[in-house]
């Protein structure tokens, strides 16, 4: 006797999309490399058998994952890319304006993140790191009272060399990617958080005491004190008190 299964309707799927699943998985795969020049227009019409329009369609969705771009003054087809944070970053953004990811979601990852780069980074960290690390907190401190931009800048900076200095490409690049997202939330939501100089000052001096556990190779020290630091940066974006109250024992 024959078990009942529960099967979703089959989806006819475009030529398009056919074309732009083999070349996805070609330059996953590294059949194409980095780098590389894809064919031409005519030469892809040519080996898909499709028209010139199913093709610059399909290329289209693949430079808007990420995968390609087209360089003017080249011949040929268009360059494969490096994977980057700006692909996931923004995939994170359309899941966060279709409501698909919640805002609690992200800022949870982002302790777990920052908590756990930190906690690397006091461990693998080498002197150049270090030393962007404390330019860019002595450029934070400058410019706390000064300069919203270059302030906004130099934090930046500090951030990706601890995220560098963990050692760990997949969280250097989904620490780039979520951080962008959340930085374009409290940009919108907390317009007047950049001109407060107070907390710029307060963050700055956050960072310096986050730096000098780096330093000291004080790992787990290091890890407390970013945990806590984005729960309070970010904590004000969270609407419901049991994602709060799970966020602060997060952050512990």
């Amino acid at each position: 006797m024959t078990t009942p299964h529960s099967f979703e309707p089959a989806v006819p799927v475009h030529t398009y999309q056919r074309i732009v699943d083999q070349i996805e998985q070609a330059i996953i795969s590294g059949e194409i490399p980095v780098g590389s020049q894809l064919s031409s227009e005519r030469d892809l019409m040519v080996q898909f058998g499709v028209s010139r329009p199913t093709v610059r369609e399909a290329l289209r969705i693949l430079q808007s994952m990420g995968l390609l771009e087209s360089r003017p003054g080249t011949r040929g087809g268009p360059v494969v890319l490096a994977p980057s944070s700006k692909t996931l970053s923004r995939s994170l953004r359309a899941l966060v304006g279709t409501d698909a990811l919640d805002v609690a979601a992200l800022v949870e990852y982002r302790v777990v993140l920052e908590g756990t780069t930190s906690r690397l980074a006091a461990v693998r960290h080498n002197e150049e790191q270090l030393g962007r690390m404390q330019a860019a907190i002595e450029q934070m401190e400058r410019d706390a009272e000064a300069n919203a931009d270059t302030f906004a800048a130099a934090d930046i900076e500090f951030h990706e060399a601890i995220w560098e200095a963990s050692g760990n490409e997949m969280l250097r690049l989904t620490g780039e990617a979520v951080s962008g997202v959340l930085r374009g939330i409290i940009q919108r939501d907390v317009e007047n958080e950049q001109h407060d100089n107070q907390l710029k000052l307060e963050s700055a001096a956050i960072d310096r005491r986050l730096f000098e556990a780096i330093a000291e190779r004080e790992a787990s020290l290091a890890s407390q004190i970013a945990r806590r630091a984005v729960a309070d940066r970010f904590g004000l974006l969270i609407e419901s008190d049991v994602d709060r109250q799970a966020l602060a024992a997060l952050a512990e």
